[in-house]
Order: structure tokens, then C-alpha cells, then sequence
């Protein structure tokens, strides 16, 4: 039971670090699945362990971290990344999840897309545009950089650690209800 357990929490976690970068949660799942017992991926998935896949994964996220730091750029990323960041953790969830239950996949894909299309919808709509108008976009590269170590140590923590995620996502959780709504009131005072 604490397997199945453990297997959900660590989907649900890599699910929420592909909606902050939807190519590290990939690689890092593809070369752990490769590379360790930690996890064997089962047909479909098992795909994703092939060097022409992993190739891809490298290639892809090298793109996405160099096109999400420069300006302008970063925000067409994001746009284009509305619709693979959801695919990705909508395949992460299906995949890790099913190595470790019987979730039926159409519920794993959908959990997936819900949990990764909602962490990059407040990353895209709220976050970073808040944080572009606050600083006249000189934090854009930080925050970047920032995403890819948080969605880099969520994937790993995400197969290592799965209890710790689901700990780590409630207080994110709370950080950013509460930077949202101090925001918000800020902006109703001026």
C-alpha cells in the first residue's frame, strides 16, 4: 500500500514539475528509468528509455531553457508550451503511475493534464507576468532559472522522496495563494 501510495504522490509531483518545464521531468524519468531500478516503465512508456528519446529529451530541453531567458521569446515558449507542458505531465503521471498501480491510464492522462496544465497556467497568467510588471522584467532570467532547479529537484524528489513532494507542493501551494492575494491588495491600494 505505501508503494501505491508513494508511486501516486510521485506522479502527482511529476506532473506539477513538467507545468513549471516540460522536458526535465521527461529526461529525468527517461534516464533514471535507463540507468536504475527505481523505475520500470511498462509498455508504452518503456519508449521513453530509448537513446533516440532521450536524444530528443536533451535537445528540447536545451531549447526550452534558452528560449524561456530571452525576452519577448520567453513569453511566445510559454504560449507554445500551453499545450506540451500538460501532454508532458499527462504522460508522466500515465507512465510513473502505472509502474507502481492500476490506475486505469485515461484517468492517469487526465490527472496528468489537470495538475501540470494548472501549475503552468498560474506560472504563464499570474507568476510571470507579475513578476515581468513588478520588475520591468529584469527577474525574468532568475525566475527562469529558478523553474528549471524547482522542476529539475521536484522530479528528482518525485521518484526518490515521493512523501517529501506532496509535503513541498502544499507549502508552494500556500507561498503562492499568499503572494497572490498580498499582490492583490497592494495593487487595490495603490
Amino acid at each position: 500500500m505505501g508503494n501505491v501510495v508513494g508511486g501516486v504522490l510521485g506522479a502527482f509531483g511529476l506532473s506539477a514539475s513538467a507545468g513549471l518545464n516540460a522536458y526535465i521531468p521527461l529526461l529525468i524519468v527517461s534516464l533514471v528509468a535507463k540507468f536504475t531500478n527505481l523505475i520500470k516503465l511498462v509498455e508504452p512508456w518503456d519508449t521513453l528509455t530509448s537513446w533516440w528519446i532521450i536524444g530528443l529529451l536533451v535537445l528540447l530541453s536545451l531549447v526550452e531553457f534558452f528560449a524561456d531567458k530571452v525576452p519577448a521569446v520567453n513569453h511566445i515558449n510559454d504560449i507554445i508550451q500551453s499545450f506540451i507542458r500538460p501532454t508532458a505531465g499527462a504522460i508522466l503521471f500515465a507512465a510513473s503511475a502505472q509502474a507502481i498501480t492500476e490506475i486505469h491510464p485515461v484517468i492517469s492522462i487526465a490527472a496528468g493534464l489537470l495538475i501540470a496544465g494548472s501549475v503552468h497556467a498560474v506560472k504563464a497568467v499570474a507568476v510571470r507576468p507579475a513578476i515581468t510588471a513588478t520588475t520591468g522584467g529584469t527577474a525574468n532570467v532568475p525566475v527562469s532559472i529558478l523553474e528549471d532547479v524547482i522542476s529539475t529537484l521536484l522530479s528528482i524528489l518525485s521518484i526518490v522522496l515521493p512523501i517529501l513532494v506532496a509535503i513541498v507542493m502544499i507549502v508552494i501551494a500556500i507561498w503562492i495563494i499568499w503572494w497572490l492575494s498580498h499582490n492583490s491588495k497592494k495593487q487595490k491600494a495603490v
